[in-house]
């Protein structure tokens, strides 16, 4: 296993098991860069660890469950489920919050951990965001 698994692993678990933003802060380069598809682009580690302290406050008890796991030179790829109830509030793009709904959501997603010196430098989430909130019952019905 190399550096790039390493760390990739590392987040995992302080995002989904020891809910530990002080080691996400920590497996993050200063000007690192993440895109995912709720935030958009996410420019530098305290940013980056905003990101993820607000998906840890909406589903606090998230796990992830890996389908596949790869590490490609400097960069690691986790295909998986993440799944939880959610019991905080979702920060929406517009700056809005909504309040908990109580529902479980289990949503398949993707992500890319390119890691320099022991740092992530740049990390890339996939997810389906209409399947999240259609789990969550928040669209309209059709």
């Amino acid at each position: 296993m190399g550096e790039a698994r390493t760390v990739m692993d590392r987040l995992t678990e302080a995002v989904t098991t020891s809910h530990d933003l002080k080691a996400v802060a920590d497996l993050y380069a200063e000007d690192a860069v993440a895109i995912t598809p709720d935030a958009g682009e996410v420019r530098g580690r305290e940013a980056i660890v905003e990101y993820w302290r607000t998906m840890t406050e909406a589903l606090p008890q998230a796990t992830f469950t890996s389908e596949r796991s790869y590490e490609i030179g400097d960069t690691a790829i986790d295909e998986g489920f993440y799944s939880g109830t959610n019991t905080g509030p979702i920060l929406m793009p517009t700056g809005e919050t909504l309040p908990p709904t109580g529902k479980d959501v289990r949503i398949r997603g993707v992500d890319f951990a390119t890691v320099q010196d022991g740092r992530i430098v740049s990390y890339r989430l996939y997810f389906d965001q209409v399947e999240f909130l259609d789990q969550l019952g928040l669209l309209p019905e059709a």
